[in-house]
């Protein structure tokens, strides 16, 4: 069993991989895992900058007692965010060692209070204050609702490392290494990066951008997140990538999606996708609502400007797992997208109705024509849903902008 990997002379990481965890917050799936990453300093005073989830307490026990002796013990706990998957280990290390001061801030008392039951040996800290522990000093920067209220950032000014709790963060386990210099293709670590953002931490952009401000000063050397790679050699790569996308910037291209029970709904997408392939502007991304993921759904629609939406009216409403998806897209709060809408219906509609809508209180461009067909598309139907992508083509190339000022977006 290793006892972590050295980053420099003073600090380790010491965290774990957990591959045993199907969905993320029992949501979001994690087919390839998450790290939990979790750091201690060993200074004239000894620091652990969060914990662990509980399911792996074992491996990261033996990783702390190979580098700390009983007898020194640790002398703090800083807890950035009490989320249990930062935070499940503390009733253990509280036993292990009990004379461990819990840092945090005042509303970090409160949470850690009622998700475990301790409000004793309790270091508060404020907005820009310091600790001192020896060669190595902690400023900490309050960051509240990324994505909890008492989050917090932790600079060591020493080496210059930021350890910026879920911030920066990203899914899948650390296989390949845990630096970004180390990793030979950042793509794929790139993209669950995103689709970290976007399924948990999006809704708050507003309050990623103040984050971003608040260390805009600060000569980070190193980026250490709770989740995801640590940024040793591109660390304002990773900044620039969360500064673009909580602004709601996006690259060119066209997401559709859609439900089809029996066809008809699929052959009108056919049609629009066709259009859309001829002339293509950036990339075409089209998922089937009964076979994806919301997950991987959102992460494409953040990325893309264009969206286009098709469902078939389901008991006089949209088709439930089109009603799912809205709603997710409506709590992530998502702005400066370019949307089309389309859809099929038997006796009675109300599936389009609830698109547009939609699109209305979203504050995204609609494209026209909205098609809607009764029964099985025509020739003159198919014609319509070729003019929507045509129409998208057009918008993308002369429409509105790529992303606002984080004002527009309020």
């Amino acid at each position: 069993m290793s006892a972590g990997i050295k980053l420099n002379e003073h600090l380790y990481w010491i965290g774990v991989n957990d591959r045993q965890t199907d969905f993320f917050e029992e949501l979001w799936p994690i087919p390839n895992g998450i790290a939990y990453n979790s750091f201690l300093v060993l200074d004239d005073k000894v620091a652990l900058i969060d914990a662990v989830k509980d399911i792996s307490l074992d491996r990261y026990l033996k990783k702390i007692r190979k580098l700390v002796s009983r007898d020194r013990g640790i002398d703090y706990l800083i807890i950035k965010h009490i989320e249990p998957d930062h935070s499940g280990a503390v009733k253990i290390l509280r036993e292990l060692f009990p004379r461990m001061q819990i840092v945090g801030n005042r509303k970090t008392l409160e949470l850690l209070a009622a998700f475990h039951g301790i409000s004793e040996n309790f270091l508060t800290v404020d907005d820009g204050s310091f600790l001192h522990l020896g060669g190595c000093r902690l400023q900490f920067h309050i960051t509240p609702m990324v994505h909890w209220p008492e989050t917090m950032m932790t600079f060591e000014q020493r080496h210059q490392v930021l350890f910026s709790g879920d911030v920066f963060g990203g899914f899948t386990a650390l296989d390949d290494g845990i630096f970004d210099d180390r990793i030979r293709d950042l793509g794929p670590y790139e993209y669950e990066m995103l689709r970290y953002f976007t399924n948990v931490i999006g809704k708050y952009s507003v309050m990623v951008q103040k984050a971003l401000a608040k260390i805009a000063g600060l000569d980070i050397r190193m980026l250490a997140p709770t989740h995801g790679l640590i940024w040793r050699n591109w660390p304002r790569h990773a900044v620039g990538l969360y500064d673009r996308w909580s602004r709601y910037e996006a690259e060119d291209g066209v997401v559709i999606v859609y439900a089809s029970m029996y066809g008809s709904t699929e052959n009108m997408m056919e049609a629009i996708a066709h259009s859309l392939g001829s002339e293509t502007t950036g990339a075409l991304r089209i998922h089937n609502l009964a076979r994806v993921h919301p997950s991987y759904i959102l992460t494409d629609i953040w990325r893309y400007r264009g969206v286009i939406l098709g469902s078939p009216t389901y008991n006089t409403g949209l088709f439930p797992l089109m009603d799912h998806l809205i709603r997710l897209l409506e709590n992530k709060m998502l702005r400066h997208r370019v949307a089309g809408v389309f859809g099929s219906c038997g006796w009675s509609g109300g599936a389009l109705q609830e698109l547009g809508d939609f699109i209305r209180r979203m504050k995204w461009e609609l494209v026209e024509p909205a098609v809607e067909v009764k029964g099985a598309p025509r020739e003159e139907d198919l014609k319509r849903c070729a003019l929507l992508g045509a129409n998208m083509l057009k918008q993308l190339r002369t429409g509105i902008p790529r992303g606002g000022e984080q004002g527009d977006s309020l």
